[in-house]
């Protein structure tokens, strides 16, 4: 495995807490609206990719100097972000003429790739995602909640 020296568990513990905190306060925004997946769904979603991404990476510099072994990290980050499309999945019903769970399912692919940012060590990428989720959760939903929703014909 790879060398844990020079302070490598702490920077790898550090991640993680940032993963948690950035999809926490996604997960914030969805619990304060009162959404099913909130706080604890988006954090360890977050979590989760973000552990997985690290474990990719540790395990590419295991065993890139093996002769014969060939490993790709980015088929781990693949995997997450499908694993990630099939629990959005399950979060989404067609109910009594309309679509629940969209922005849930969109918001959990959002937060996982997040996670795979900070996992990545692409702090700023990952603290961006995070602002421009809450811009759109917060900002865009009340937008479309009194503009846009209030104008449109109901059937």
């Amino acid at each position: 495995m790879a060398n844990f020296a020079n302070g490598a568990q702490a920077q790898i513990i550090l991640q993680l807490v940032v993963a948690v905190v950035l999809g926490g306060l996604i997960g914030l925004e969805r619990e304060y609206k009162g959404k099913e997946a909130g706080l604890q769904t988006y954090s360890l979603v977050s979590l989760g990719s973000c552990l997985f991404t690290i474990v990719a990476a540790a395990l590419f510099y295991s065993f890139k100097d093996l002769p014969g072994v060939s490993f790709d990290p980015s088929r781990i980050v693949l995997a997450v972000c499908t694993g990630i499309g099939f629990i959005g999945a399950g979060v989404i019903i067609y109910r009594q003429f309309h679509i629940e769970g969209l922005t849930t399912a969109a918001g959990l692919w959002l937060v996982s790739a997040i996670g795979v940012a900070v996992g990545a060590k692409m702090y700023l990428v990952a603290l961006a995602g995070t602002v421009l989720a809450i811009v759109i959760l917060v900002v865009f939903g009340e937008l479309e909640r009194k503009a846009i929703k209030r104008n449109k014909p109901r059937l």
